[in-house]
């Protein structure tokens, strides 16, 4: 009777470390994350918090997050003193015709590659995914000579019809594509639909989650480009966010640090990419609408 009553006790003993265990393990794991998260928010707040300091103060006590005399000066500098508006402007044209030109081209692209039976598909696609696989900076000159050559240098056609097309979108679309059944199409087909609108009216409604991803990595990536807008353009007028941030991070417009200046561009710029994230980021290829199982 003893020997029952102590294995009752010692098997009563074991949920209850497992439970300890569990929520040992479950907080180290806590802490490990709030920490990467603090070590890759921190910057992030340190630059907001600088964007509102004088310089002397962001000069002398650069770190702290909360600025002993807010002041919006460096907002003012950089609207009054410096040609944000333009710049900021020239993103927003660049980066709606280059999101819109991308997503429906690549599309395209993407449903031809999925669906379309055609000779040489196969290298096509071998080849897109060989594009994806050089680096972007290697490209830069021959983009230079092809942009020179065509006669759109220093323009918005230079700046945009070169960011067109995407290999990687290319190939996000023809991926989810596939996964939609074909059953979806053939009743389309049987009442007299031809191939794009089968493609506009049928496929590319169900492909909103992917359609989705692409709006938010275009716009992105056209917002935050830097290196095809150096061997596009060199006027002023045509000086993108990227650009005008980058020359005042290197000094070309200003003298001093100038820390709450260029922290304040860096903080104005992010916006418009943070807005279009949160507003889209619950359909991010969640799963094609309305498919039919076969």
């Amino acid at each position: 009777m003893p020997a029952t009553a102590g294995g009752t006790q010692a098997s009563a003993r074991q949920p209850k470390r497992r439970s300890r265990l569990f929520l040992s393990s479950t907080s180290l794991l806590y802490a490990v994350l709030i920490a990467i998260a603090v070590i890759y928010i921190a910057p992030f707040l340190i630059s907001i918090a600088t964007s509102f300091k004088s310089d002397a103060e962001a000069a002398s006590d650069p770190l702290a997050l909360v600025p002993s005399t807010w002041t919006t000066a460096a907002y003012g500098k950089l609207f009054l003193n410096s040609d944000f508006p333009t710049w900021f402007t020239n993103s927003v044209v660049v980066t709606v015709f280059v999101t819109a030109g991308r997503v429906f081209l690549n599309s395209l692209a993407g449903y031809a590659l999925a669906r379309l039976d055609f000779k040489g598909r196969n290298v096509i696609f071998a080849a897109l995914v060989a594009v994806m696989a050089v680096p972007g900076v290697v490209l830069l000159i021959p983009k230079f000579l092809v942009i020179n050559q065509m006669g759109i240098y220093d323009s918005y056609a230079g700046m945009i019809i070169p960011l067109l097309m995407d290999a990687a979108g290319v190939f996000i679309m023809k991926n989810f594509f596939e996964s939609i059944p074909a059953s979806v199409e053939e009743q389309a087909r049987v009442d007299g639909a031809g191939t794009f609108r089968v493609f506009w009216s049928i496929v590319l409604p169900m492909a909103a989650p992917a359609l989705v991803t692409l709006v938010i990595l275009s716009f992105q990536g056209s917002w935050n480009e830097l290196s095809h807008f150096i061997i596009s353009t060199q006027s002023p007028e045509l000086t993108t966010l990227t650009k005008g941030v980058a020359s005042l991070a290197s000094g070309q417009l200003s003298q001093g640090t100038q820390y709450p200046l260029k922290l304040a561009a860096a903080a104005l710029m992010t916006i418009p990419v943070a807005v279009v994230f949160f507003v889209f980021q619950k359909r991010i290829m969640n799963s094609s609408a309305g498919a039919v199982k076969e």
